[in-house]
């Protein structure tokens, strides 16, 4: 999991002058923020940009049934903005869901900073990019040739590679090795359901599935997938065969 103690830290932030970075400390602060605590509302306007430096957060919308739908779920380094140079209302929500530490700038103060840092617009336009990529990808899984349980598969890969943490175990040598990953955020049923569009019941049964394959195991609310390999040739394999290592 990414943590990061500052904005000159960031990767997104390399190349950019250290002036700029400077004048960025300068007018922004970093916050601390208490799981559940809400960065925005949908139909807000924005007037602070949000840079997550240590935590998770989730941007959602609601569906017409007032459910939610989880668009994307952030680590540190991203930003949790879904606009950055216009200060227009939002479409979205954004939550903290667990303790974090957020960098708030101003966004007018931010924008100046751009017209002055090219290499501070092409940072962001660089941010813009991965999340259109990253929209595409999920468009792409929602298709309904992709059936709902590969769809969880997909999206506890993803989790896994990017809030994994591998869980240890001692060798034939006494030495240890790395068996299985850890997801390290908190996944209920009511959140996974969040996440696929999908009634809980059959969230809860798509689960059950995936931990009786092999794939996951499952504790309370924390999972932990098996064998990362696995869980990929499963939800690439659109012909519905199973990957061979879950028969073992």
């Amino acid at each position: 999991m990414k943590r990061y103690r500052g904005i000159e830290e960031l990767p997104i932030f390399r190349g950019v002058s250290k002036d700029t970075i400077h004048r960025m400390c300068t007018h922004g602060k970093i916050v601390t923020m208490k799981k559940g605590t809400v960065c925005y509302r949908a139909n807000d306007r924005q007037s602070d940009i949000y840079i997550l430096l240590d935590g998770q957060a989730i941007i959602y919308t609601l569906t017409r049934c007032g459910n939610r739908k989880i668009i994307f779920i952030l680590g540190g380094g991203e930003f949790l903005n879904e606009s950055i140079i216009t200060p227009g209302k939002t479409t979205v929500f954004c939550d903290v869901i667990a303790e974090s530490r957020v960098f708030v700038i101003k966004n007018d103060v931010f924008c100046k900073l751009m017209e002055k840092d090219f290499t501070l617009v092409k940072a962001v336009m660089k941010i813009q990019e991965r999340k259109l990529w990253r929209t595409s990808h999920q468009l792409k899984n929602t298709l309904g040739s992709i059936y709902l349980e590969k769809k969880l598969a997909a999206k506890l890969w993803k989790l896994a590679r990017d809030f994994g943490e591998p869980v240890y175990k001692k060798g034939i040598s006494g030495n240890p090795e790395k068996e299985n990953i850890r997801i390290g955020v908190s996944l209920s049923i009511t959140f996974l359901a969040d996440m696929l569009g999908a009634p809980r019941e059959t969230t809860s049964r798509l689960c059950k599935s995936l931990s009786e394959r092999g794939f996951i195991q499952m504790e309370k609310k924390t999972i932990i997938v098996r064998n990362m390999d696995c869980l990929s040739n499963f939800y690439k394999n659109h012909c519905g065969e199973e990957c061979h290592c879950s028969k073992n």
